[in-house]
Formats: structure tokens, C-alpha cells, sequence
């Protein structure tokens, strides 16, 4: 039977039912035609509701009981167990924000993200504006807490605005075109004149974005301090004429490009 069987293969040819007398043994294999699955509508990726009632006292030890599995082989069983016990879980979940172990405290920052928790704004914007805290740690703050809040971030992207790492200043500058704040805009008028080039051009990126103000042209790509502090000068006049009156413009929206 397998030497038949060989033979066929060895040949290039595929054996057919009856080929070999002792077929009932043979696995001939056999293209299937296929159908894409129907589409249905989208669904949230939580499959489980939050709780929306206020932890038992069981619950409320549970919940407790978990800040320590934040960081370890368990911290995504444990950040899908706050999800579950949802917001009312949120004044314990910020605990970790303060707790030693930087992967905890990063991990309570993206299980808030997860949960939408509005309420946690505060502690996150304490966590970014955290001089002692890794850059790692307050970056993530400051995003979260712009994502969910962002009227509440710019006292926290002023004091980052002015940290002696440029990683921290960059993100501030950065993520400052998501906060329609009339307040960012000096903020980022004053990082123009940054050290660090790549600062300065996040800054200006965002001022784009958030003002829609024409400026002269200026090559910041290959700009010098002094070069970015002269033009941090014209910002600066521009402001002082607009800002009794100036408005958040609307962002533009992209235009669809034509159809090929």
C-alpha cells in the first residue's frame, strides 16, 4: 500500500479513488472552496459589561488585593479584573499610581485609559507633573489624562514645558495640539526658542495646528537656537496683537483625495 502510494507521488500524479485496491487506507488531500464570513456589525471589544455599582466590601478587598499583581506574570489578568470592576474601582486602582515598581504604575495608567476613567484626571496629571517620576511613567500620564480630559492638562504641560529632560519637553510640546486651550498657546510660543531643535519643532507643529496662523518661511529643519529665538520673537508679536480676541479655530479636515 505505501510503495503504491510512493509510486503515485514519485510520478507527480495524485492517486484517484480506486487507483489502489487497498484505497480505503488512503487520505487523498482535497482543496475545499472557501467563503469569507459574513459581515455582521461592529461590536465593542468588551464582551463583559462594567460594574457600575459601588464595590462591595468583598469586592473592595479584591481590589485591593490586586494592586500588587500590576506588575508580574498576572498584571494583564489583573488589569482585565479593574476593567471588570469598572469605575467604582478607580479611587483604589489610582493607589498604584504612588506605588514603588514603574511597570505598576505604568500598567494603572493604561488600565484607567481602558476604563474611560474621567476621574482619575487628577492623579494623572499629578503622576505627569511628577519630577521624580521616570519620563516613561509621565509621558503616558500626560497622554491619558489628554485623551480623557483635556481641559484639565495645561498645568501639567506648562511644568513639563520647562523639565530639564528633553524627552518630557518634547511630549509636552507634542501632545499640546490635542488641547483646544486658548492657555497652550504662550506655552508653546515660549518652547520656539528650546535648545533642542526637535522640541522647537513639535512646538511650532502644534501652534500650526491649534492656531492656523500663516508665518513667514523658516527653514526649521536646519535652524540654530538664535535662529528659532529670532522667530520666536515674531510668534510672540503675533500673539500680543490677537490674544484679547483670538478663538480656537476649528482643525481643518483632510480632503479625500479623488477616486481612481
Amino acid at each position: 500500500m505505501a510503495a503504491a502510494v510512493a509510486a503515485f507521488w514519485a510520478a507527480g500524479e495524485v492517486p484517484q479513488a480506486g487507483a489502489v485496491s487497498a484505497g480505503r487506507d488512503l487520505v487523498v488531500p482535497v482543496q475545499m472552496p472557501y467563503e469569507m464570513p459574513p459581515k455582521g456589525p461592529d461590536a465593542h471589544a468588551e464582551s463583559v459589561p462594567q460594574n457600575t455599582k459601588p464595590l462591595t466590601p468583598e469586592e473592595l478587598q479584591r481590589a485591593e488585593a490586586l494592586l500588587p499583581l500590576l506588575e508580574g506574570k498576572q498584571e494583564f489578568w489583573a488589569m482585565g479584573e479593574f476593567v471588570h470592576l469598572g469605575e467604582p474601582g478607580v479611587p483604589v486602582l489610582v493607589k498604584a499610581l504612588t506605588m514603588p515598581g514603574p511597570r505598576t504604575r505604568y500598567n494603572a495608567i493604561e488600565t484607567i485609559s481602558m476604563l474611560h476613567a474621567v476621574s482619575a484626571v487628577p492623579a494623572l496629571i499629578a503622576a505627569a507633573k511628577e519630577p521624580n517620576e521616570i519620563p516613561r511613567v509621565r509621558e503616558h500620564a500626560l497622554r491619558v489624562a489628554i485623551r480623557l480630559d483635556p481641559p484639565k492638562a495645561p498645568d501639567a504641560i506648562q511644568v513639563m514645558s520647562k523639565d530639564p529632560n528633553s524627552s518630557i519637553r518634547k511630549t509636552a510640546a507634542f501632545e499640546s495640539r490635542y488641547v483646544r486651550e486658548k492657555s497652550i498657546i504662550p506655552i508653546l510660543i515660549e518652547m520656539i526658542g528650546d535648545e533642542e531643535r526637535f522640541v522647537a519643532l513639535s512646538a511650532v507643529q502644534s501652534l500650526w495646528i491649534l492656531t492656523l496662523h500663516e508665518t513667514e518661511f523658516h527653514d526649521w529643519e536646519a535652524s540654530t537656537r538664535q535662529d528659532r529665538q529670532a522667530w520666536l520673537e515674531e510668534w510672540r508679536e503675533w500673539w500680543n496683537a490677537e490674544k484679547d480676541t483670538f478663538v480656537i479655530p476649528e482643525p481643518k479636515r483632510r480632503s479625500q483625495g479623488r477616486q481612481g
